[in-house]
């Protein structure tokens, strides 16, 4: 019996899990993506001599689908995780404070932490133990947590303004790329429950030692290529159309000059060339939330006018490049600044001389439209505050990054719009950090949706798992 031949339409985290998955099992795959490279968000170009990752991306220990990812890739060496949870948090009038866990069991190895955290006072400190207790034991599937303001749950557990903003905003805006008071409360459920409370290690901070594209990109070429994958880069789908016989027929487009600037502020590109049409008996739709509508609308699938609702978040970054070292930390978080987290990228970036740093600005409706000349006004000064140093260093470099379409808008009501794996159509999957994972729209998010996406497409066309699309799927199980 001929393997049926199935199209990834999508080569980020998501895709290149699907294509994986699919692969192993035997079935002939084709994998398209619109980029010149592979990794989606969370890829690398090239500025001059660096290497820049395209957003400042980190895991936690909890996140155990893409950990198994990187390790059939073959990268977990090229990745480093906190022996404990440890992060210092700047502030521009107060110094640093350190949050660093014990060794104890949960919720008893953050006790120390918080007991110790000088950004709030002792009964803000005092109260925020009612509310991670009011954590551990909510559910983030409930549809009615779902519906309810972060803010306003927050609020109703003795959370003021300041505990909301110098403790929860810390965890809350960089994991659901919302203001903190805006998020669904469930989606934050979920992730102070499996990050913060569900083990003691579970939010031990994990970072990539190479560019995201060595890790992501490079890698995962390797090993589709080892599998017999058809990988069509700069190939984008524009539509889809189910055949009378069955089976589906895509129109595709080459770009042969896709910029590879990251999302930089500038412009290029030529015109793109008509492709030949492809056919293929299933399809796994893994591309990000816009254009998934797209291509689903061509396909006629009811489920376009749900996701329509679920809208973007924009998430900027803004790089400096200092003729000289102007901090000894490898990252911070920041409060009463405009600069959120920041992360020395120096050696990361192939950097031989000076300090590159960059600050991840998740929730950035207020900056992504900001021309750069403003925005290195405000952050240059911003840093000098956080970083005295930096304000007897030269900056040699300068440059703004800007996903305007990050992520899906983690609001109340979100679950409530995010599709599943299976569509209204057999043979077509979804795939995406935007679908119903449980999780948040994250790489742990986007991996656990690309099992999901190929071992329900594999049981549409009724082609028998293999050994390692179980493990996949067991692997998915785990919280």
């Amino acid at each position: 019996m001929t393997a049926p031949h199935v199209v990834v339409i999508g080569g980020g985290l998501a895709g290149i899990t699907a294509a994986i998955d699919l692969a192993e099992s035997g079935v002939s795959v084709t994998l398209l993506e619109a980029r010149p490279r592979l990794g989606g968000l969370a890829s690398s170009f090239t500025r001059g001599d660096m290497v820049i990752d395209n957003g400042q991306h980190v895991f936690l220990r909890c996140c155990s689908a893409y950990r198994e990812l990187l390790a059939r890739l073959g990268v977990t060496g090229s990745v480093t995780i906190q022996d404990r949870f440890d992060l210092t948090v700047l502030s521009p009038d107060k110094g640093a404070a350190r949050l660093r866990r014990r060794t104890l069991p949960s919720p008893l190895h953050l006790t120390g932490a918080l007991a110790s955290y000088p950004f709030l006072s002792l009964a803000e400190r005092a109260s925020v133990a009612r509310a991670a207790l009011a954590f551990k034991v909510a559910d983030p599937a409930s549809a009615a947590l779902d519906k309810q303001r972060l803010g306003d749950w927050l609020a109703a557990r003795g959370q003021g303004e300041r505990a909301r903003r110098r403790l929860w905003d810390l965890f809350v805006v960089s994991a659901l790329n919302i203001e903190g008071d805006e998020a669904s409360t469930a989606l934050a459920a979920k992730v102070i429950k499996t990050g913060l409370l569900a083990g003691k290690d579970g939010a031990d901070i994990g970072m990539a030692t190479v560019p995201l594209g060595r890790l992501h990109a490079t890698a995962a070429g390797a090993v589709l290529d080892r599998l017999g994958v058809q990988v069509r880069l700069r190939t984008k789908a524009l539509s889809i159309e189910a055949l009378p016989g069955g089976g589906f027929r895509l129109g595709l487009r080459t770009d042969e000059a896709e910029s590879e600037d990251g999302g930089q502020d500038e412009e290029g590109g030529e015109q793109p060339q008509a492709g030949q049409p492809m056919t293929a008996d299933g399809i796994v739709l893994a591309v990000g939330l816009a254009d998934g509508v797209r291509v689903a609308r061509t396909a006629g699938l009811p489920e376009v006018a749900r996701l329509e609702g679920l809208g973007h978040s924009p998430i900027v970054n803004v790089h400096v490049v200092y003729d000289r070292r102007v901090t000894r930390l490898p990252f911070a978080a920041a409060i009463d600044s405009p600069v959120q987290w920041v992360f020395d990228k120096t050696r990361h970036a192939g950097l031989q001389t000076g300090q590159y740093l960059a600050v991840s600005l998740s929730a950035a409706d207020g900056y992504v439209d900001v021309p750069a000349a403003k925005l290195r006004e405000q952050f240059l000064s911003a840093l000098e505050r956080l970083f005295p140093a930096a304000g007897q260093a030269q900056v040699l470099d300068f440059f703004v990054t800007r996903e305007r379409r990050a992520t899906f808008r983690q609001a109340p009501g979100c679950g409530a719009l995010r599709p599943g794996a299976t569509t209204s159509l057999p043979g077509i999957t979804l795939a995406g950090a935007w679908t119903d994972t449980g999780w948040p729209d994250t790489m742990e998010g986007a991996v656990r949706s690309g099992h999901a996406a190929a071992r329900r497409l594999m049981t549409e066309l009724g082609h028998e798992a293999s050994r390692a699309e179980r493990l996949a799927t067991a692997q998915a199980g785990v919280a």
